[in-house]
């Protein structure tokens, strides 16, 4: 083996044992950890599949009319017929069912952070470069430790997507709450209003267009770890996508990748619609009284 021209650095090796030491200790965590977030899961995915496929597909629309118009209804209708055509209704609720247990997860953990750096600059100049970290490391990466843990199956493909699209929620909200308009913030404080109310009244409202782009964002990105998820063992699309390459499967490759597209327009337009729909007016109204 031919020598570099430095040492070589056991990067590797001190990343490995730390994995190693986290899962001997945090052994029983996990396994909570795992319970929890697989039940989450099938609890989900048994509802979005207990009504026959007619009522669910029509409840799906209805949200699209409510949230995005029915020009979107329509396409959605359009489209969830397509799924239902080409036999994959059930795997793209699990996908769903996968994607909203992970957005969920990483919006939980998101806005909290995103809130905190916004308020305090040390705490964003810690989280800046975390967030470039886990946006830049390939995805591929986060499975080897996550199937480490959690061995194969839906969870580590869930643990695996939170930690994947996670930071644009960070970043979204820091960046809609530092945009709102100083003289507003002035004015709560002048009238004596705590931070608390401050944050509650008047910044989170003004920022959340920009907080309905980041949890758009969060499940766009989701919603692309369902290929990665599937060769872990999670149920859904992800699956018969994996299972296609590896048999070189054209047909059956097609159908479940169309189904993934039909669910990212859905659920990026049902989303951006409900952006458009956030209450800016009031919010404004609210802060200037």
């Amino acid at each position: 083996m031919n020598e570099g021209p430095i040492p070589r650095i056991p990067l590797g090796d001190w990343v490995e044992n730390v994995v190693d030491w986290v899962t001997d200790t945090f052994d029983p965590v996990f396994d909570v950890v795992k319970d929890i977030l697989s039940g989450a899961f099938d609890l989900l995915s048994e509802a979005l599949l207990a009504p026959p496929f007619w009522l669910m597909a029509g409840l799906l629309v209805v949200l699209a009319v409510l949230a995005a118009g029915w020009r979107t209804a329509v396409v959605a209708a359009i489209g969830f017929v397509v799924i239902a055509g080409v036999d994959q209704w059930e795997n793209a609720m699990k996908t769903l069912a996968l994607v909203l247990v992970a957005s969920v997860i990483a919006l939980v953990i998101a806005i909290p952070v995103g809130i905190w750096a916004a308020r305090n600059d040390t705490v964003s100049a810690v989280v800046r470069p975390v967030l470039d970290f886990m946006q830049t490391m390939p995805a591929f990466v986060y499975l080897i430790p996550v199937v480490v843990i959690f061995l194969t199956g839906v969870v580590p493909g869930i643990v695996a997507t939170v930690i994947f699209a996670m930071a644009p929620g960070v970043r979204f909200t820091e960046l809609g709450i530092r945009q709102v308009d100083a003289e507003i913030v002035e004015a709560g404080q002048a009238f004596g209003a705590p931070p608390r109310r401050i944050l509650r009244q008047i910044q989170l409202p003004l920022a959340l267009p920009t907080i309905m782009a980041g949890v758009n964002q969060v499940i766009m990105l989701a919603l692309s770890m369902v290929v990665i998820a599937g060769m872990v063992g999670a149920d859904g699309l992800g699956r018969d996508v994996y299972s296609a390459l590896s048999s070189i499967d054209v047909g059956t490759g097609f159908e479940a990748g169309i189904a993934v597209v039909i669910l990212a327009i859905y659920l990026d337009r049902v989303t951006a619609g409900l952006s458009a729909r956030a209450p800016v007016a009031k919010a404004l109204a609210t802060a200037r009284t």
